[in-house]
């Protein structure tokens, strides 16, 4: 069975998980040929190791704060903060407090 993603015009509802954080996986809210974006849900500790997306991105963190890497420097994201990466700049990130990120890729796809 297909994974279900928002249509053109359809309604998403980003607002924080709260308490239901720790229930909450990792989703894709919107998949098309060039463009993505899913919510990403980091318990405390865990982390992403380094990698490149294939395209432009930018990452909000709805909750939480997280440490992330990028462009030799390490800063913290906190709710409300966003960050902007070029295409294929490696990052990495560790979730400080639970969190969760709105991650949105503009795809570089061939």
């Amino acid at each position: 069975m297909a994974i279900r993603h928002a249509a053109s015009g359809e309604l998403i509802d980003v607002r924080p998980l709260g308490e239901t954080l720790h229930q909450t996986s990792s989703v894709t809210l919107v998949r098309d040929d060039h463009f993505e974006v899913f919510r990403l849900v980091l318990p405390a500790g865990k982390a992403t190791p380094e990698h490149k997306a294939s395209g432009t991105i930018t990452i909000q963190c709805l909750e939480g704060e997280v440490e992330f890497q990028a462009h030799g420097q390490v800063q913290i994201l906190r709710t409300g903060s966003l960050v902007y990466l070029s295409d294929a700049e490696p990052h990495a990130v560790k979730a400080l407090t639970d969190a969760s990120l709105l991650v949105t890729m503009l795809l570089r796809r061939v």
